[in-house]
């Protein structure tokens, strides 16, 4: 079978991208915790601490990773698109109540982190699971590409509530004030851009492959690298049983703490890094955004570029050097902070490779796994990537909520400490693992 009998398969990574784009909403988190964590007496409205805005974040991102493993069950029973678009309305409807009931900790919890959490992890795992399928020849790539949508949305999303159309500050709809008003705009937009991607959320016929490319043969699977073939498939319950299966796992889990980490507190840490310095509250916020921006936009880079890198060289090879780059700009990461431009590029960098996660570790899942479940096995790898969101967020979390000056910035030290080094033993654990053999 040729591509040009079927569906044209670049129809599937654009949708791809469009639903990734609305997912990205939770990484654009930190624009709304200066928000959240002005004091009533300052004329805040909710008074949040950080830990709280933590747990809001964190409780999305574990619920997330948890429902992505139902999720690749789900999507054999009810096919990709409906349950994209389920995901879709799910995600939607968690933004649109947080903005209509959102004014506590507890409704922010359950909508934002729950609600909206559940509705990420039901649609997140259909663009991979559905690519990976329609590009056996191009793992990687599609994957990043597949994926991309998810760091570039964070932009769109921070920057239209800040510099762009400063809708925090500009927005009151009923009288709900500029952080619930945001939520239910999003939430509406979210809900019909969703959906409109899960149209074209369709696997390949049958023994499809794509035009000029003939998969691996048992030969070349023995003589080449094992790592780039994906054609052993595991089983859920036979992959569990690897030693690879953990080895993987832990990776992700130990690269994943730093990019989360600083997606909860750049904008803080940015704000205490570059008053120490002397730099004005104001135009040190408005540097932050600009940071967290940059790194969005990166993070999505990160997922093209080195998904594609990773068709060239290798799985392995490319998870380790982006954990050990990872680690390194972590452990300097306090130091870059004070000046505007060292916060920015170092946001970059590290939102660059935190974005690299995303395409590499669904790739090697595939890979070491088999590529007709990854749908299924992809969602166990990624529950690390939950455990993570509730380590880093929380590490920074509760130093800066410790701290006897709050307004001391070497507080941030210690969490990027851990961060950093967590990164590089994640990158050494990658080395060592071998392509598994199905007994």
């Amino acid at each position: 079978m040729i591509e040009e009998k079927v569906m044209n398969r670049w129809i599937v990574v654009a949708g791809a991208i469009i639903i990734q784009l609305c997912l990205g909403a939770i990484y654009a988190w930190s624009v709304f915790t200066p928000k959240l964590t002005l004091s009533v007496n300052e004329g805040g409205m909710y008074g949040f601490s950080v830990s709280q805005t933590a747990w809001i974040f964190s409780v999305g991102l574990l619920v997330f990773a948890i429902v992505m493993i139902v999720s690749g069950r789900l999507s054999a029973r009810m096919g990709p698109r409906k349950l994209a678009t389920g995901g879709g309305i799910v995600l939607g409807m968690g933004y649109i109540l947080a903005g209509l009931f959102g004014s506590s900790f507890l409704a922010q919890l359950i909508f934002i982190g729950v609600i909206g959490g559940a509705g990420i992890g039901m649609a997140y795992v259909v663009p991979i699971a559905v690519g990976v399928k329609w590009f056996p020849d191009k793992k990687g790539m599609v994957t990043g590409l597949a994926v991309a949508g998810f760091g570039f949305g964070a932009t769109i999303w921070v920057k239209s509530a800040g510099s762009w159309f400063g809708l925090l500050d500009n927005l009151d709809i009923l009288g709900l004030g500029g952080v619930q008003s945001v939520f239910l705009i999003y939430g509406i937009i979210f809900l019909l851009l969703v959906v409109i991607g899960s149209i074209v959320m369709v696997d390949p016929p049958a023994n499809y492959l794509p035009a000029g490319w003939s998969p691996p043969t048992k030969n070349n699977i023995d003589s080449a690298k094992p790592e780039t073939t994906g054609m052993i498939n595991f089983q859920p319950v036979e992959m569990l049983k690897k030693p690879q299966f953990f080895m993987v796992f832990f990776t992700f889990l130990f690269s994943a703490i730093s990019g989360l980490m600083v997606i909860f507190c750049i904008k803080l840490f940015g704000i205490d890094a570059l008053q120490s310095k002397g730099t004005p509250v104001v135009t040190a916020s408005a540097i932050a955004g600009t940071a967290m921006a940059w790194y969005a936009i990166f993070n999505g880079l990160g997922r093209i570029v080195w998904g594609t890198i990773s068709d060239k060289i290798g799985r392995k090879r490319s998870i380790f050097i982006m954990c050990m780059i990872q680690g390194f700009v972590m452990l300097i990461f306090y130091n870059l902070g004070g000046v505007a431009v060292g916060l920015i590029i170092a946001s970059c960098i590290i939102g660059f490779n935190f974005g690299g996660n995303f395409a590499l570790f669904p790739a090697i899942t595939a890979d070491y796994f088999g590529d007709r479940n990854v749908g299924l096995n992809y969602g166990y790898v990624f529950f690390s990537y939950g455990i993570a969101g509730i380590i880093g967020p929380q590490l920074a979390g509760v130093f800066k909520d410790i701290a006897k000056d709050v307004n001391d910035p070497s507080i941030w030290i210690t969490p990027f400490v851990i961060a950093g080094i967590a990164c590089i033993l994640g990158g050494i654990l990658i080395l060592i693992s071998k392509q598994p053999i199905k007994s």
